[in-house]
């Protein structure tokens, strides 16, 4: 499973995370809909709202821009998924071949999980100092992507080796900006690269900016999973919805990631296929800048450097200097060995 995550193919997935707003139907239209978009993977979100939230928890300033007043508890219980309807969607994504994936924010969302038999687990950046879920999740032996918004190095090199010290070495870092959208000064997509050459891991980018230009340039920098909030429309109420791309933006994206993923090659530096016939038209050949008359020693003023590339081409001229024309040669006609001796 993890040859997923080192491969040359960015793993994308398609953040539906709670923008089902708790029904069954709107959930499996965003699988539909992120299938048709090109995604590999559709996430969710696993918990039971008791386990996850004290029952007077503040929202954060999004979420209370986004669905009103009132507590965390009260907007997760609405949005809570029950069991049968976690075995009803992961039998839909395999229906439309589209893979399942879920966070889960507690014990008990992580033995649901397990009854479903996911194959990857996902750690939110919430969770990335929750050692103890950590080590329940570790323990499985499964591959386990980490986010990690609001973290330092420090606190990523904890997660790490607590899923380490389980014996599980199968670990996809996300960086990610938890900001709801994030500013583009706050994404700080370099530190991507911090955190690949400081795990020699894999990693990724989990993007919460508004567009799709972030997510287009981590590919180019070595992501190797993409995940980005996905809605079906971003007016609906919720407290994700506005930071997501609809299905058309997310189609774009995944189009746009792949023909990057096509452009930057193996790294080989050589002349393409389609470059090849290109060479004889716009590359310069010697050629003589004026008349030659038979017997005379070819000198510098003599030449130039003109299309198409039929002849010697500019890099022999100090072979060719000194050398003795053994017919006339005009003007503009190409400079070739066997006329010179």
């Amino acid at each position: 499973m993890l040859e997923l995550f080192r491969s040359n193919r960015c793993f994308i997935i398609a953040e539906a995370g709670v923008n089902h707003n708790g029904s069954l139907k709107l959930a499996k239209k965003l699988i539909d809909k992120a299938k048709e978009a090109g995604a590999d993977a559709i996430k969710f979100q696993t918990f039971k709202t008791e386990n996850l939230v004290t029952i007077d928890a503040p929202k954060a300033e999004y979420q209370v821009n986004n669905t009103g007043d009132g507590t965390q508890f009260e907007m997760l219980k609405k949005l809570e998924l029950s069991l049968e309807e976690h075995i009803e969607l992961k039998e839909y994504t395999q229906h439309r071949g589209i893979m399942f994936i879920s966070t889960p924010f507690d014990f008990e969302s992580v033995d649901l999980l397990e009854k479903l038999g996911v194959l990857i687990y996902k750690v939110s950046s919430g969770d990335l100092t929750n050692i103890p879920l950590l080590r329940y999740i570790a323990r499985l032996n499964k591959p386990i992507i980490l986010s990690t918004g609001m973290a330092n190095l420090g606190e990523v090199e904890l997660a790490v080796n607590a899923v380490k010290a389980k014996g599980n070495d199968k670990i996809i870092i996300l960086h990610c900006t938890s900001s709801y959208p994030a500013d583009y000064e706050d994404v700080n997509l370099n530190a991507m690269i911090t955190l690949k050459d400081s795990f020699k891991l894999p990693v990724g980018y989990s993007d919460h900016t508004t567009g799709i230009e972030v997510p287009i340039a981590a590919v180019a920098m070595g992501a190797t999973v993409i995940e980005k909030h996905f809605t079906l429309d971003k007016s609906m109420e919720g407290p994700d919805h506005k930071a997501s791309l609809d299905p058309v933006e997310f189609k774009n994206m995944v189009r746009s990631i792949r023909n990057i993923e096509k452009a930057l090659g193996d790294g080989i530096k050589r002349c393409s296929q389609n470059e090849e016939k290109n060479r004889y038209v716009a590359r310069k050949s010697i050629v003589a800048k004026r008349q030659i008359k038979k017997g005379e020693k070819i000198t510098t003023d003599m030449l130039d450097f003109k299309r198409p590339a039929r002849g010697l081409l500019p890099h022999m001229i100090d072979f060719i200097i000194g050398k003795e024309a053994i017919r006339d040669i005009e003007r503009d006609e190409l400079i070739n060995l066997h006329d010179l001796r």
